[in-house]
């Protein structure tokens, strides 16, 4: 593989790490002032029209699908990306950007958990010792270190609700497995996001707590700014960058720099005056180290093998 290329990976995944991590404050920073629901009608909205200018520019075909596969590619976006979206910024009002990133952070290995189930087959010992790590590290700051929240299953309402979108955006991850054998990936994003606007926009419109139009009316230059930097920058750029940087490194390799989605987020939090603990950033060190450690021993392996 080039180096060189290689390196341009890198920096891309690093960068859409950054761009992913970041939305967190930046979303709990407008979360001040409009609601949950108005923020994710204006993500949708700004990534609906800056992917289908990138699809014009590319001249990249919609596919011809038949009605079956349009609702199961519609049904799945309206789960994947409308309740990821619904949860992420609903919980958002109602707890830390530090603690949405560590719980998005279990993703990738819910993903292999729902795989493992779907198809009924065994974890290996390397994502067993990563599952039980990883739940270590998050239980530690979503019960904010106390041992009886955990045996009376007492936690934060809003990180329940980020836990909740996570399990959707994993089961989408795992589901899109199979739609991408017959629906690119730029087009089926599209798709979601229009599907994820539609169901948002229904939602809001039954909402008593929801005015997007009066909202937007009246929205501040710099939570224009905020929503702005989520629709282009965390959604858009993020999956093109995450696009490009898996077509160089693979799926496996990239998944790695998922990891740094929560270090990100809470270096952009301080930055907004946003408070990250100790007991914060000790959970989002035990959850990377169970993440990491069984690829890295898996890495050394292989070179001990490749040297005998």
């Amino acid at each position: 593989m080039n180096r060189s290329a290689n390196t341009n990976a890198v920096l891309l995944l690093l960068l859409c790490a950054f761009f992913w991590g970041a939305s967190f404050p930046v979303g709990k920073h407008a979360l001040g002032e409009v609601h949950a629901l108005t923020l994710v009608i204006w993500r949708f909205a700004i990534a609906a029209a800056c992917l289908f200018a990138f699809i014009k520019w590319k001249r990249i075909p919609i596919p011809e699908l038949r009605a079956k596969q349009w609702l199961w590619v519609v049904g799945v976006s309206i789960v994947g990306v409308g309740g990821l979206n619904l949860g992420l910024f609903t919980g958002l009002a109602q707890t830390n950007a530090s603690n949405g990133a560590l719980i998005m952070a279990l993703s990738p290995l819910t993903t292999s958990l729902i795989g493992s189930l779907l198809q009924r087959k065994l974890l290996t010992r390397g994502a067993v010792f990563s599952l039980v790590v990883c739940l270590s590290g998050a239980l530690l700051v979503l019960t904010n270190g106390e041992l009886k929240r955990l045996l009376s299953f007492e936690f934060n309402h809003g990180d329940q609700i980020i836990f909740l979108g996570m399990l959707c955006w994993s089961l989408y991850t795992y589901l899109t497995q199979g739609i991408s054998r017959w629906m690119p990936m730029i087009p089926y994003t599209f798709i979601g996001m229009l599907a994820g606007l539609g169901v948002i926009s229904v939602v809001a419109a039954f909402s008593a707590e929801a005015h997007p139009v009066q909202e937007s009316l009246a929205i501040s230059q710099i939570v224009l700014a905020d929503l702005l930097f989520i629709g282009v920058f965390g959604t858009v750029g993020g999956y093109l960058l995450w696009i490009s940087g898996v077509k160089q490194l693979g799926a496996a390799n990239a998944s790695l720099f998922f990891n740094f989605v929560p270090i990100f987020a809470a270096l952009t939090a301080v930055t907004f005056g946003q408070n990250v603990t100790g007991l914060q950033l000790l959970g989002m060190a035990v959850v990377i180290s169970g993440l990491l450690l069984p690829r890295l021993t898996h890495w050394r392996q292989q070179r001990f093998a490749r040297m005998g």
